[in-house]
């Protein structure tokens, strides 16, 4: 693990980044929860920090580094977000707002326990969605705008290069015994898996409802067939990954890796440093 700092320029991005115009926009929506959960998980491990034994060098050590990660994220994609807003879809605000309020109201109002059992289910869906990026949707990424291929990549290859520090601090500080832990991990998994399904879904319903303002009746059905398309496809790498997930015996360090996730964060240092010389 290692802390980056990339600077990437979104001035020319646009929302069909994509030649996949559905796959963008999904991933449109996607991308307005890292300006959200991203804060939200920096003040639980705040929280959590403050109680983790001094003696846990190792696993402070790791914190401060995922924390360092999450910033980027989140920064990066605040810009990113509101580039694709100004082109149009300024009806994204009320989504975001919700999102916003609902990360301030687990903070208020539920235990540290619960904010790092989500933090954990959160953090067990993107190191998942790593898979999916560097190893299903080299067609889909044929012709799209490198700084968004580049945005995804580099966010998700770190969600997986961190994925056990918000598992550890969980086991850490959970307070459970053994089968309580790990039902209230489950518990903490389908609750961000919903709670991020629903909206990603109404955001993507939004922006797809933007686009599809004016299409013909042959536009509008070959919109939906791709999106279904994508909706399969993601839903067939899903459902394995959620089995590994649901195990009593998970462990996120035992993960395999993403093929080629190693190799594309070594090119990507790289080609920023070249970049920077």
């Amino acid at each position: 693990m290692k802390a980056r700092f990339p600077k990437f320029d979104f001035s020319q991005i646009k929302a069909h980044w994509a030649p996949n115009a559905e796959f963008a926009q999904g991933f449109n929506a996607a991308s307005l929860i890292p300006a959200y959960v991203e804060p939200y998980l920096l003040k639980v491990m705040k929280i959590a920090q403050g109680k983790i034994d001094p003696g846990k060098t190792k696993l402070l050590e790791d914190l401060d580094i995922f924390c360092k990660q999450e910033m980027q994220h989140c920064k990066n994609h605040l810009v990113f977000n509101k580039v694709l807003r100004d082109q149009g879809y300024e009806g994204l605000k009320p989504f975001e707002d919700k999102i916003r309020g609902d990360y301030d109201r687990f903070l208020k109002t539920r235990s540290l326990r619960f904010n790092l059992a989500y933090c954990e289910g959160f953090e067990s869906m993107s190191a998942s969605a790593c898979e999916a990026w560097f190893e299903d949707y080299d067609d889909m990424l044929e012709g799209a705008d490198p700084a968004a291929a580049d945005l995804w990549r580099w966010h998700l290859a770190e969600e997986f290069e961190h994925r056990t520090v918000c598992s550890d601090v969980y086991h850490e500080l959970s307070g459970l015994n053994p089968v309580s832990e790990y039902f209230y991990r489950i518990y903490g998994y389908f609750y961000a898996l919903i709670h991020l399904g629903k909206f990603t879904k109404a955001a993507t319903a939004y922006l797809m409802e933007k686009d599809r303002e004016g299409m013909s009746a042959a536009e509008l059905q070959a919109s939906i067939d791709r999106q279904k398309m994508i909706k399969k496809r993601i839903l067939k790498r899903m459902l394995p990954m959620m089995r590994q997930i649901l195990s009593p015996f998970y462990d996120p360090a035992k993960r395999r890796e993403p093929k080629g996730y190693r190799e594309y964060l070594t090119a990507f240092e790289e080609r920023r440093q070249a970049l920077a010389a």
